[in-house]
Order: structure tokens, then C-alpha cells, then sequence
């Protein structure tokens, strides 16, 4: 199945979830990262939830981090290069939505890529191999490549892992676990 059609069946698939199950998904993929053994680490990178396109609520995730006392880190996409620029969330932090709606800091203390230790990162479909697809525009394949050799990288999904074969390429940078309300999935 080519990515674009999976990217469809799974922003339809979101579609259909309602603002209930929206929460209590999230929450239990919240749940489900605390028996992760990841929680020594300092450094941890979080996207911002863009609600219009119906993805996990990674408020849950942000108030697990800040009650761990762990630095949080938040990412400003530039569409001109499609990179992003990471900074530390602090109590001045102010989030603005962009033109994509995406919530990103508009300015702040900033954290190069090599610095921080985990990744949350955001998918629309992945597979058994930790293989993700996400909105096609390539920025975290970019900002992984950046990333130290052991940053650990974690998706979060609604759904299972996608079980048709799909493309990738020599960008593409895999999971090392998917976390779903139901299991964590390691690669």
C-alpha cells in the first residue's frame, strides 16, 4: 500500500474517534509510557498536540515529564527548509498556534538536537519493523539524523502497527517503540 493511502485510512481513522475516546486513549498511552525504562534521562522531546487533526493529547504525556522534573523540550517548524529549531519549555514560554495550527514556542531558550535523550515522536501509521509514516513532509527524519546515535525515538499510536507492506527510504529513521493504549511495541 503507497504512504499516501495510508496516510488517508489513518487520518480517516482518527476521524471516527470521539473527543471520549480521543482522552481516554491518550491517557492510557500515558499510562503505558511510565513502564518504559527511560526515566533517568534528562532531555525529553515532546510535539505539541494539533487538535484539528485528531492526534493523542500530549498533555497527559507533558504533565508526566513535568511531575519527573524532567527538561522538556518543544520544537518551531520552518516550512522554508523543513527543519525544526528546539527550545526548553520554562514557565515564559509562550505557544502559538502556526499556520497548520501546529502549537509550537515562539522563541526561547534554545536545545540543539545532540542534547536531548528521548523523542516522542508523531506518526499517522507505523509497522512492525518501527517504520513510521507521518504527514510527508520529512522534518523528524531530518531532526533524528541529527540526534545522538542512542536517542531513544518513540512513536505513539491509537492503532495497532499497520501489517501491509509500505515504502521507505534511506531517511527514513525508525522507532524504537511504539506505544498504543493496549501495548508498547519495542523494534
Amino acid at each position: 500500500m503507497s504512504k499516501s493511502a495510508l496516510r488517508k485510512k489513518y487520518k480517516a481513522l482518527r476521524n471516527e474517534l470521539t473527543i471520549a475516546q480521543l482522552d481516554t486513549f491518550s491517557m492510557a498511552i500515558a499510562n503505558n509510557l511510565l513502564k518504559l525504562p527511560i526515566w533517568e534521562k534528562r532531555y525529553y522531546h515532546l510535539f505539541l498536540t494539533i487538535a484539528e487533526q485528531k492526534e493523542i493529547d500530549t498533555e497527559f504525556i507533558l504533565n508526566i515529564l513535568l511531575g519527573k522534573d524532567k527538561d522538556v523540550i518543544l520544537s518551531k517548524s520552518n516550512f522554508d527548509d523543513y527543519s525544526l529549531t528546539h527550545f526548553l519549555l520554562t514557565d515564559n514560554t509562550v505557544i502559538k498556534k502556526n499556520t497548520y495550527n501546529i502549537p509550537e514556542p515562539v522563541d526561547g531558550i534554545e536545545v540543539f538536537s545532540n542534547k536531548i535523550d528521548v523523542v516522542f515522536v508523531p506518526l499517522l501509521a507505523y509497522n512492525t519493523e518501527g517504520n513510521r509514516i507521518g504527514y510527508g513532509k520529512g522534518f523528524y527524519d531530518r531532526f533524528l539524523a541529527e540526534c545522538k546515535k542512542d536517542v531513544v525515538k518513540i512513536g505513539v499510536s491509537f492503532f495497532p502497527p499497520e501489517t501491509t507492506d509500505f515504502e521507505t527510504n534511506q531517511n527514513d529513521i525508525p522507532l524504537d517503540f511504539c506505544v498504543t493504549p493496549e501495548r508498547i511495541f519495542e523494534f
